[in-house]
C-alpha cells in the first residue's frame, strides 16, 4: 500500500447579497461567501487537500476564475469532479477531517448535513469525513465577520 496526506485551506470575504454555502448546505445569513463559484470554502479546502495528496496544483488551475464556464459553480459538483481524478488513479479516502472558521452564523446544526453532502461528493462513507467548525473567538478580519475559512486534511491508500 501506498499512503498520500495532502492539506487544503481556503478563505473569501463575506458580503451582502450572496448566498452562504459551506458544506453544500445553504445556511441562512446576512450575508454570503463572494467567489467566482458559490465560493463553499468547506468543499474548496477538502478539494485543495484531494489535490495536495495526489501531487496535483490547486483548485484554482483546474477551474480557473477566468473561465466563465465556472461562475457560481456548485463546489460540491467540483470536488466531486476532483475526486474521480483521484479515484481515477488509483487513490482511495482512508479519511478527511475539516474546520471551518467563522464568527456567525452558528455552524453546529449544520455540521451533519455537511458531512452528508461532502462525504457523498467524495464518494465515501460519512464516517471516513470529519466535520467541525471553530470560532475565530472576535479577533482579526475572521472574528469581526468580514469573511470565513477552511482547512482540510486528507489520507489517500493506493495499491
Amino acid at each position: 500500500m501506498r499512503y498520500r496526506v495532502g492539506q487544503g485551506f481556503d478563505f473569501h470575504p463575506l458580503v451582502a447579497g450572496r448566498r452562504l454555502i459551506l458544506g453544500g448546505v445553504d445556511i441562512r445569513h446576512d450575508t454570503g461567501l463572494s467567489g467566482h463559484s458559490d465560493a463553499d470554502v468547506a468543499a474548496h479546502a477538502l478539494a485543495n487537500a484531494v489535490l495536495g495528496a495526489i501531487g496535483e496544483d490547486d483548485l484554482g488551475h483546474h477551474f480557473p476564475d477566468s473561465d466563465p464556464n465556472h461562475a457560481g459553480a456548485d463546489s460540491l459538483r467540483l470536488l466531486a469532479e476532483v475526486w474521480r481524478l483521484a479515484a481515477s488513479r488509483g487513490w482511495r479516502l482512508v479519511n478527511a477531517d475539516l474546520t471551518v472558521v467563522a464568527q456567525a452564523p452558528k455552524l453546529k446544526p449544520h455540521l451533519n448535513q455537511m458531512r452528508t453532502r461532502l462525504a457523498k461528493a467524495l464518494g465515501a462513507e460519512r464516517a471516513l469525513l470529519n466535520v467541525k467548525a471553530s470560532s475565530p473567538e472576535s479577533l482579526g478580519a475572521l472574528g469581526r465577520g468580514e469573511g470565513m475559512a477552511a482547512a482540510a486534511i486528507v489520507m489517500l491508500e493506493g495499491d
